[in-house]
């Protein structure tokens, strides 16, 4: 039995491996890359392939159409009882587990029995962790990432940076983790498009703290989640692989500016990297699991101006019908926004969804559960054509109902975006280094969750598949 730490980089597919390892010979990847047992993984979801649906189906066994998550802050209590995730299972088996920013964690489980850490998601509708300490970092942590959904923000919540700062002994965060965001806070005064980075810097000091319970608690299990290097190839894949695409209507200038974010963003995996692979090897019996859900690949090359979004959103809830008290916000990604609604108004609000119209086309809704509803918004250079909104038949300005087209500042969209194959990468100290090197047998995400319980000897549900012959 080995004790697995699975790092989840989220949507990465070889692709993107591969051409780090080719500009990087040196790198800790390229160094181990011949150690690893790969995979290419398959995601089997039938609805459109979301990480807030295929991380899910990973950590449950069972596809979308069956665990049923769909959109982010959605009730978590009847799935768990069902198909509950495997670190829920685990931990109910004796299996002492850490959790750190896997996607539906939140809220904290009723019972923490067999956690040594949790650490919920950053779409988390409150800071609550496990230990109490980690809060003050995920207060930060969350006020960062709902300040830049799209364009990042350049201000930052001083209140809380200060808390953080004055807990970062007991929090993990290194001198050296500070030097380096301070060194590009100086950067982005000299280059402003660097602030993108931001998103990335967060992973950055996440990881700290991570490190330092991995550490403290040595946990038999553990799952550390990362976003930083999808964010960067949704928005520049056409930077980095320009000759993916027949049509390409990025300047030169976009090309050179934003050519290696991919790359960054890689490097900071690289050194996490580094920084897990020494810890297997001082603690020997663990091992690293890097895995994806889903990947990504090209779409199309053409800038963006701006997005259509909510500005304000007690107005544009007004004009559905509702007071401040009869909704709720919850957490999602741009350009999704996801509410709960008071019950006695929800057929109100379906009622007044179904009548809005943007552009003569009806606005896309998604409605779960009996209260939940995600609207999907993001009308792509909405200020080249005529503003045309009408609610119940009646037209409306974008400022009465609440809705501004955002100048998107790096003009990135969507340039890649999911595709069902990912990656799982195991590196395992105990086991026999792979003799065929190039090999990369193709198995379901849905393998995933019972070969990890039965390495640990732990009886897979009848509702998972039979585990696959990893490693």
């Amino acid at each position: 039995m080995s004790q697995i730490i699975l790092f989840e980089l989220s949507e990465v597919p070889f692709r993107v491996l591969d051409y780090f390892v080719q500009v990087n010979p040196t790198s800790t990847l390229a160094r181990i890359m011949p150690s690893l047992h790969q995979y290419e993984t398959y995601s089997e979801d039938v609805t459109s392939l979301m990480s807030w649906k295929t991380w899910p189906t990973t950590h449950r066994g069972v596809i979308d159409e069956k665990h049923l998550l769909h959109n982010f802050g959605q009730d978590l209590t009847e799935v768990n009882k069902v198909y509950p995730p495997l670190w829920q299972v685990l931990t109910q088996n004796g299996i002492q587990s850490g959790v750190f920013g896997s996607l539906h964690t939140y809220p904290l489980p009723e019972s923490l029995e067999n956690y040594t850490f949790y650490f919920p998601d950053t779409f988390a509708a409150g800071a609550d962790c496990f230990p109490d300490t980690l809060s003050t970092f995920q207060a930060f942590n969350l006020a960062m990432a709902r300040e830049s959904a799209r364009n990042v923000a350049r201000r930052i919540p001083w209140r809380l940076a200060m808390k953080v700062i004055a807990r970062s002994p007991c929090l993990g965060l290194r001198l050296s983790t500070y030097g380096e965001v301070g060194r590009h806070l100086i950067s982005e005064w000299v280059d402003s498009w660097k602030k993108t980075r931001r998103r990335t810097y967060q992973v950055v000091l996440a990881f700290d703290i991570f490190m330092k319970q991995l550490r403290s608690t040595r946990p038999q299990f553990a799952t550390f989640f990362s976003n930083h290097v999808a964010s960067s190839m949704h928005r520049y894949w056409a930077a980095c692989f320009p000759e993916d695409y027949d049509h390409f209507e990025f300047s030169d200038d976009w090309v050179a500016t934003y050519s290696r974010e991919i790359h960054f963003t890689m490097l900071k995996f690289d050194q996490m990297l580094k920084t897990l692979l020494k810890f297997v090897h001082g603690n020997p019996g663990y091992a690293l699991w890097i895995g994806s859900s889903m990947g990504q690949e090209a779409t199309i090359a053409k800038p963006l101006e701006t997005q259509l979004r909510i500005r304000e959103l007690d107005r544009f809830m007004a004009q559905l019908g509702l007071e401040e008290a009869d909704w709720e916000i919850r957490a999602s990604m741009f350009p999704d926004y996801n509410f709960v609604v008071n019950e006695a108004k929800a057929e109100t609000f379906r009622n007044k969804l179904e009548s809005l119209m943007i552009d003569d086309d009806a606005v896309d809704w998604v409605g779960a559960d009996k209260n939940f509803f995600r609207v999907l918004l993001g009308h792509e250079n909405f200020h080249e054509r005529p503003q045309s909104i009408r609610l119940g038949g009646r037209e409306i300005s974008l400022e009465a109902m609440g809705l501004e087209n955002t100048r998107i500042e790096d003009m990135s969209r969507p340039t890649a975006y999911h595709v069902p194959r990912g990656i799982l990468l195991i590196y395992d100290p105990n086991r026999t280094v792979p003799t065929k090197q190039g090999l990369r047998p193709q198995i379901s995400t849905l393998d995933i969750a019972p070969a990890i319980l039965k390495n640990y000897a732990v009886p897979v549900p009848s509702y998972m598949k039979t585990p696959a012959p990893i490693c």
